[in-house]
C-alpha cells in the first residue's frame, strides 16, 4: 500500500474527522457526524482507497 494522502491533505483530514467525530459524540450533530471516522483514519493511515481510482495523488514522495 502506497501512501497517496499528503501533508496538508493529511493535516485537514485529521481535523475535519475530529471535529464532526467530536460533534457527534456531544450529540450537536445527529448520527451522521460518526462518518467522520473515515477521514480521520485515511489522513491518520496516510492513504485514501478512492484516490488510486480518480488518479489522485497528493504525497509529494509518492509522485513521479
Amino acid at each position: 500500500m502506497k501512501l497517496n494522502v499528503g501533508g496538508i491533505d493529511r493535516i485537514l483530514r485529521i481535523s475535519a474527522g475530529l471535529v464532526l467525530v467530536g460533534l457527534a459524540a456531544t450529540g450537536t450533530v445527529g448520527a451522521w457526524g460518526w462518518i467522520g471516522v473515515v477521514p480521520l483514519l485515511t489522513g491518520a493511515v496516510g492513504f485514501c482507497p478512492l484516490y488510486p481510482l480518480i488518479g489522485l495523488n497528493t504525497c509529494p514522495m509518492n509522485k513521479g
